[in-house]
């Protein structure tokens, strides 16, 4: 076997630590997608009513904000958020940086920022005025600001020790991916050049931050479809039915190991094209995300303060 055919085995062959991180990340999700659908299910017919008819449905003692599982929830909503501030408290706490990974730690702070304002919107029982309706839309714009600033943050490639690459690193390993896939005969360079193409880097100077940001986009979701395209190539049509049209990884290792060289190439790319637009974009959502969730932290301490000290019910 060839050195640059034993790099690409290398790189799809490499153990990967992180997998059973992202287990735990993905049964983290399905825990509360199936929290969030048995709620739906149970309480469908609660919430879809008026406010002058719930107070008459046998589950309103249950399902209302002060009810059995209507105050849990809120319990729940609140011991959420407590984990989730624990991330930015992190970076200050010397005793609490040296526990766990940083990205680990980011993975856990955006699958609970996610799920919260689901938690908290059945607490509430989908209604929302007031101090709670103000910090449930703020909630909001924190969750969705969260999810995009997770994406950024993947885009400034980062070495085990959590400090970003310098570009010079990053354009080492992109050789190394290149030359490895010059020296494979199993898939076409014009097939790869269309899978590996890339605009110029004077037009992602020209674009502003925000369409940065969406032809980063883009460029990730078509990946997909290139790849299954290429999959599709260089497999036969049973094979082609059984990834879902190339969607899915093939059982032809040969070719999965080209395959995934040349989308980690394409990835690399990306980054690089993108780098100073990434930092830019992501440096601007810092200024915007920070307001948005210490906003939300005072006006959620208010509510409960309110409802600890006023005895309010609903």
């Amino acid at each position: 076997m060839s050195t640059n055919a034993s790099v690409i085995s290398g790189v799809a062959t490499k153990p990967n630590p992180e997998r059973g991180h992202r287990s735990r990340v993905l049964a983290a999700y399905f825990l509360f997608l199936t929290l969030i659908t048995a709620l739906t299910v149970y309480g469908f017919d609660y919430y879809t009513l008026g406010a002058n008819e719930r107070p008459f449905s046998p589950k309103h003692s249950v399902l209302r904000p002060s009810g059995a599982i209507g105050i849990k929830l809120g319990i729940l909503g609140v011991a959420m958020f407590l984990v989730i501030f624990l991330y930015p408290l992190r970076k200050r706490w010397p005793w609490l940086m040296r526990q766990g990974v940083s990205k680990h730690w980011l993975d856990y702070h955006v699958v609970l920022g996610v799920a919260a304002p689901f938690v908290i919107a059945f607490h509430a029982s989908f209604k929302f005025h007031g101090f709670a309706g103000i910090a449930f839309w703020i909630m909001l714009a924190v969750s969705g600001s969260g999810i995009i600033g997770r994406y950024l943050y993947a885009q400034i490639p980062r070495s085990l020790s959590t400090a970003e690459l310098s570009l010079r690193e990053m354009q080492d390993q992109r050789q190394q991916l290149t030359d490895s896939l010059h020296g494979q005969n199993l898939i076409s360079q014009s097939d790869l050049a269309k899978l590996l193409h890339m605009p110029s880097p004077e037009r992602v100077k020209q674009l502003s931050m925000v369409t940065a940001l969406g032809y980063m986009l883009a460029l990730d979701g078509a990946r997909i479809f290139r790849v299954a395209k290429l999959r599709r190539r260089n497999l036969g049509m049973t094979e082609n039915l059984t990834t879902l049209g190339g969607l899915r990884a093939s059982r032809n290792h040969a070719v999965e190991r080209v395959i995934v060289a040349a989308r980690d190439e394409a990835a690399l790319g990306k980054r690089i094209l993108f780098l100073s637009r990434s930092q830019q974009v992501f440096h601007l959502w810092h200024v915007i995300h920070k307001p948005f969730s210490w906003s939300f932290a005072a006006l959620a301490l208010i509510h409960i303060f309110v409802v600890i000290n006023l005895g309010y019910r609903w």
